[in-house]
């Protein structure tokens, strides 16, 4: 099978359309901002419709023109939100609920479908994972080393 890579910019208005006509709407995952719980590459992340939004959904949200991300809502103030990939330490993005165009249903991982609003163990691991904000920095570490294999340039004895 072939594959085809656009530009977000290009492909994602089409998605979000999609979604907005009430489809389901698969994407591949790019990019570690969401590593540990969804993986570049190897997950696919399944977008739908819907209006009410809250701290912990992983949404697709257009933060500016033609640049979108897929992070979890950090926080919600009225009308103003705050992204936070699962992978970022320290940066956050901010938008409106207007600028969301999705939330994640389901993630589909090796394989195995897990429903994100019916899953104990999604949810476990979502809080326990926002509430370890301080230590991400060092669990992140841990998991690149550990389970990625990827060894830091600074860290690297041969160059």
């Amino acid at each position: 099978m072939q594959t085809l890579q656009l530009k977000n910019a290009e492909f994602l208005p089409h998605v979000c359309e999609l979604v907005k006509e009430g489809h389901r709407v698969s994407l591949r995952a790019k990019g570690n901002s969401m590593r540990p719980f969804i993986e570049s590459d190897r997950d696919v992340a399944v977008l739908t419709d819907c209006s009410d939004y809250k701290v912990g959904d992983v949404v697709l949200a257009e933060i500016s023109k033609g640049h979108y991300v897929l992070h979890r809502i950090d926080r919600l103030d009225g009308q103003n939100v705050t992204l936070r990939g699962d992978g970022n330490v320290a940066g956050t993005e901010h938008c409106t609920i207007g600028d969301i165009r999705a939330v994640t249903c389901q993630i589909i991982r090796k394989g195995k479908t897990w429903n994100l609003s019916t899953s104990r163990i999604w949810k476990i691991y979502s809080k326990v994972w926002v509430r370890l904000l301080p230590a991400r920095r060092y669990l992140l570490a841990i998991y690149r080393l550990v389970f990625r294999g990827e060894i830091p340039r600074r860290l690297r004895f041969w160059r």
